[in-house]
């Protein structure tokens, strides 16, 4: 590495001295500034809190790079505890501008890397962002494809056609499908049928991603709730039910920061193909947003990601107004040839 005077070490959340800790949340909030300039910083206990609050169907490993008792670089590696995706490692590695190209990101991919063999992870994922064109030159140099390209679209409610919304509702099909609300956590008696709800996205484009089916486990839920209701997140999942059959039809669902009261995050949108044409996902879009309006007047913005080939939900969401805040793509590439590579240098 280039840079003698770098050091990299783990870092565990629960072992990292109080000096790390707000070291590594100062490196994290500068990183956030430029990825997302409209948000204010997330504060340290915060920050930390979401940290230590990981859902065990993740297992994630840490390190960061310093310079002196500075943070200036952190790596992330997270594996799959499920049933499926086992032979796939998300990665994260993310360097203060004024230290990249300099190798840090390099040396901390080989740590990346070594992890993941030790795990026996045979694919690596990545994402980049457009507004960074770093990370796209990064993944060229690896030897990573592409996988799948997203968009993070941006709604301002300011902006928003409410007649528009107002007639989307009226035109629900009431006399087909009721709707109905789960504020926070799931309730234990339906788990069963809303994972079979939630695999529904399953069917939503992912291109060229080499990955398996989702299948949601109830104690997966349990444990997704659990860390929401520690981070003190706030979910709201609007779901629709066949009148006919009582099964569960489609859903929608919102995730809101009290820490971060002018954004507000849009989830799946899913609804399950027996029960499409019918116009639901306007319809239950449109409640969700009446809602916002009516109980969470913070909120300025919306925010929502979509595969860019999803033609059917980028139609209803360009009807509402979200336009394109900025692009993601997903890259894949083998351990194995990044492992080549990191030899070959």
């Amino acid at each position: 590495m280039a840079e003698g005077s770098i050091r990299i070490s783990s870092f565990e959340i629960k072992t990292a001295s109080r000096r790390e800790v707000a070291a590594a949340h100062a490196l994290t909030t500068r990183l956030q500034a430029e990825a997302w300039p409209e948000d204010p910083p997330r504060a340290l206990a915060d920050w930390e809190g979401e940290l230590r609050t990981i859902p065990p169907y993740w297992a994630v490993q840490r390190w960061v790079a310093w310079r002196g008792e500075e943070a200036v670089a952190t790596a992330t590696t997270y594996f799959y505890n499920t049933l499926q995706n086992r032979h796939i490692a998300d990665l994260d590695i993310a360097v203060l501008p004024e230290h990249r190209r300099r190798g840090i990101g390099k040396e901390l991919l080989a740590r990346l890397v070594t992890a993941c063999e030790e795990g026996g992870k045979t694919l690596l994922t990545f994402g980049t962002d457009s507004a960074l064109p770093a990370g796209r030159a990064f993944a060229a140099r690896v030897g990573a494809r592409a996988g799948m390209v997203s968009a993070t679209n941006q709604l301002d409610l300011a902006s928003l056609d409410r007649a528009l919304m107002e007639r989307w509702c009226h035109e629900g099909p009431h006399d087909l499908f009721s709707l109905g609300w789960w504020i926070g956590p799931y309730p234990e008696e339906e788990l069963i049928a809303i994972c079979e709800l939630k695999d529904v996205m399953n069917t939503a484009p992912r291109d060229e991603l080499e990955v398996e089916d989702w299948t949601w486990t109830p104690e997966m839920v349990r444990q997704s709730d659990a860390a929401l209701a520690a981070r003190k997140r706030e979910r709201w999942t609007l779901y629709a039910r066949h009148r006919a059959s009582g099964e569960l039809a489609g859903f929608t669902k919102v995730f809101w920061d009290p820490a971060q009261p002018a954004a507000l995050w849009q989830g799946d949108t899913g609804v399950l193909p027996k029960y499409r044409g019918h116009g639901l996902g306007k319809w239950l879009k449109a409640t969700m947003i009446a809602r916002v309006l009516a109980e969470r007047p913070t909120v300025v913005r919306v925010r929502t990601a979509n595969a860019s080939s999803n033609v059917p939900m980028l139609k209803i969401n360009h009807a509402m107004g979200f336009r394109l805040y900025k692009e993601w793509t997903i890259w894949q590439v083998e351990a194995a040839s990044v492992r080549a590579y990191l030899g070959a240098g």
